[in-house]
């Protein structure tokens, strides 16, 4: 089984936070749909022989698109791919643009998952952040939203700048309220070159504080494994058969291919993307070219991915699978590296998969990079 992800490059305004390609100009969005459809036809050779288990809209703002826009980029899918019978369809939307009309128009499609980024249900984080809805159409769209739909998963940002744990607490009660099942969380993060990381070094906003966000993750975790959560990986917990079937994939080392601007792809050998430029996206696409990159996956490569995959998810890292794919010289320097880390309660061994505690899982990404580094080559 494999899944398509296609990247809806343009957003109402950009967040501070943001590091993802998209343009707040919407002059080119039809003829970016016309190329994300062709795009979509050009590669169908790549997976003539798969299976479409997922389809996902992510951005950007996947929710600017109209319903025929967005009809129009399912039915290429039909069109030119075999398609599951029952595709999980995921679309990433924003409050202000779940209007109840817009709600109903899409419960009428194919889609059958919305991923909403709420983000916090209070003003004062939404202004900091720079984010297009309010406080009220977050709550709004979300009452509506349950009624058409039973798939929904909700995003909420935690370790933001003056949220105390209390205003953590009422951002996850609220979530909790409506009855979703799915929730992705993140630790507010300064990327290089995003608004927020000039309004931190002018002083306008504080620095995230990093043991401010363990103890919120801290928070969550408990908060949502009460209610029946599994925390199937590091950012996302879902109740059972609600888990993100695309993202699992991605995490399990399945193929999808990446449609649109900036958008990345992965058939078990090699990894590509494409051009992060929306013009350049454009003028390839017109030409009947591809513009993409492509780098065949070294065993280093491979190896360091499934560490960094594994240990994220309830999966974990299989021992056996190290040894028959890397060879026993690296199942020992695995184990070795890992050593320290069993020993501090930040990783443990059930049966032959290694997988973080509670302890370690905030620390996830650090102990990783510690087990990966090494050159097979």
């Amino acid at each position: 089984m494999s899944g398509i992800y296609i990247h809806i490059p343009f957003c109402k305004q950009a967040c501070h936070y943001c590091d993802f390609h998209f343009s707040t100009s919407m002059k080119k969005k039809t003829d970016m749909v016309l190329a994300l459809t062709k795009e979509l036809h050009l590669r169908a050779e790549e997976f003539r022989n798969e299976t479409i288990e997922t389809i996902y809209f992510g951005g950007g703002t996947p929710s600017v698109l109209y319903i025929k826009e967005l009809t129009l980029l399912i039915d290429a899918v039909y069109q030119n791919y075999n398609v599951a019978e029952d595709p999980e369809i995921t679309l990433e939307a924003n409050p202000d643009d779940l209007s109840n009309e817009r709600i109903l128009e899409f419960s009428k499609n194919r889609i059958n998952r919305l991923s909403i980024g709420i983000q916090s249900f209070f003003e004062d984080d939404l202004r900091m952040m720079n984010r297009a809805h309010n406080a009220e159409e977050a709550k709004a769209c979300l009452t509506e939203a349950t009624k058409h739909f039973d798939n929904i998963s909700v995003d909420l940002i935690y370790g933001i700048p003056g949220m105390s744990h209390e205003r953590w607490i009422q951002n996850i009660e609220t979530a909790l309220s409506f009855g979703v099942p799915h929730i992705s969380s993140y630790a507010l993060t300064v990327e290089p070159k995003t608004a927020l990381k000039k309004l931190i070094q002018t002083g306008k906003i504080a620095q995230p504080n990093d043991d401010v966000a363990q103890e919120q993750f801290s928070i969550l975790v408990e908060m949502l494994q009460e209610r029946g959560f599994i925390h199937y990986e590091l950012s996302n917990f879902g109740k059972p058969n609600y888990f993100s079937k695309n993202n699992s994939a991605y995490w399990l080392g399945k193929k999808y291919l990446g449609i649109g601007p900036s958008a990345h792809s992965y058939d078990g050998v090699s990894r590509s993307w494409n051009v992060s430029n929306n013009s350049l996206y454009l003028k390839s696409i017109q030409d009947n070219q591809l513009p993409s990159e492509v780098e065949t996956l070294s065993m280093n490569d491979r190896y360091n991915e499934y560490i960094m995959t594994g240990l994220r998810t309830i999966w974990g890292v299989d021992l056996n699978r190290i040894e028959i794919e890397f060879g026993l010289e690296t199942l020992i320097y695995l184990k070795q590296q890992s050593a320290k880390f069993l020993e501090d309660g930040f990783l443990s061994i059930d049966g032959d998969i290694l997988k973080t505690t509670t302890k370690g899982k905030f620390l996830t990404d650090g102990i990783a990079s510690d087990l990966f580094l090494i050159n097979l080559e």
